[in-house]
């Protein structure tokens, strides 16, 4: 599906961290119409009330009531778990044309009940859980244009199954007894911080959370086994660091005996060759997510341990960009047959 005349978009939970992201990153897209902007503070109020990079006229921020779901080709809900549901519960067999990118977890697990178990949320909208797609933008590809709800990933998921899949496809390391390390800018947490974590320093410490079931357990696992029928076995321990933005996960794991970390990056390399915003570095480059902020850009870095077979892999990235808003972008772009890069560079 090729579009010619721009889409008309509207972004409810325009005022989040994320959804300030994503009506920054859609005010310069030049396919998109931002139609309207909701939430449910600040009714009335300009958008660069909340961030000044955005300059371009804008609509007022209003509610999701005062919208014309006729008028709308594509809509972005970015929301609190279990409320995209609703909305699209009850528009979706209403307005046939529309589309709809949700940033949340509401449609990322296709197992109800495995989502009810990670969100304690019964789902509202179980029967159009088929009509979705998990989408990590560099995995579907065409496939995506086949679907009226895509579910974007979480962002600790997007920045391990990007180095994982082509490795496990491959069979080039172990499939057991990986440990995964991530760390994350507290704006990965939402703009209600203070009321999921309440340590001691928050804004000033770094913090181990959600140690033994983390939620986005069930999304990665799910993800691998749907992309490379394959098991692994791993921890994963995610951090909250005091910094606003950025990811870095560290993945820990055992290559193959008669594969060499060369070989890994080189799978990399050939996998994500035409896949811009997936940059590879060269072996046992140091990595932080300094170069990441910011932009769509997801990088990596295999390096040696001291230990023979033993490598880590650095993956760095935005979690309020290729993470979350620049990744629904991108998907969007995708949906549409719009040049993968557009509004993105």
């Amino acid at each position: 599906m090729t579009v010619s005349k721009k889409l008309n978009v509207a972004v409810v939970g325009a005022t989040g961290y994320t959804g300030l992201d994503l009506t920054f990153l859609l005010s310069n897209h030049p396919k998109i119409n931002i139609v309207y902007l909701s939430a449910t503070k600040n009714l009335g109020k300009s958008i660069s009330f909340f961030d000044k990079r955005i300059k371009k006229k804008l609509p007022k921020i209003s509610s999701i009531e005062k919208i014309d779901w006729n008028k709308l080709d594509l809509i972005f809900l970015s929301l609190p778990n279990g409320k995209a549901q609703s909305i699209i519960n009850s528009t979706f067999n209403r307005y046939k044309k529309l589309k709809y990118i949700d940033l949340s977890a509401d449609f990322r697990i296709n197992d109800k009940k495995l989502y009810y178990k990670n969100y304690n949320i019964k789902h509202k909208a179980p029967d159009l859980i088929k009509d979705s797609l998990y989408s990590i933008s560099e995995f579907v590809n065409d496939k995506i244009k086949n679907y009226r709800i895509i579910a974007n990933p979480g962002c600790y998921p997007t920045s391990i199954l990007l180095p994982l899949i082509p490795l496990i496809k491959k069979k080039l390391i172990t499939p057991f007894n990986l440990t995964i390390d991530s760390k994350s800018g507290y704006s990965g947490a939402g703009k209600n911080l203070e009321k999921k974590f309440n340590h001691k320093n928050l804004y000033e410490s770094t913090f181990a959370y959600g140690i033994k079931n983390h939620r986005h357990i069930s999304e990665i696992d799910q993800e691998i086994y749907k992309l490379t029928n394959t098991k692994i076995l791993y921890s994963f321990n995610p951090h909250l660091l005091p910094t606003f933005r950025g990811i870095l996960s560290s993945i820990y794991l055992t290559i193959k005996k008669n594969k060499t970390p060369k070989c890994l990056r080189d799978e990399l390399i050939k996998y994500y060759k035409n896949k811009k915003f997936i940059r590879i570095h060269k072996l046992n480059t140091p990595l932080g997510s300094g170069n990441v902020l910011n932009t769509n850009n997801c990088e990596i870095s295999i390096c040696q341990t001291r230990i023979k077979n033993k490598i880590v892999i650095f993956s760095a990235l935005d979690n309020l960009v290729k993470g979350a808003s620049g990744q629904a972008i991108q998907n969007m772009n995708l949906l549409y047959n719009f040049p993968k890069e557009l509004g993105l560079k």
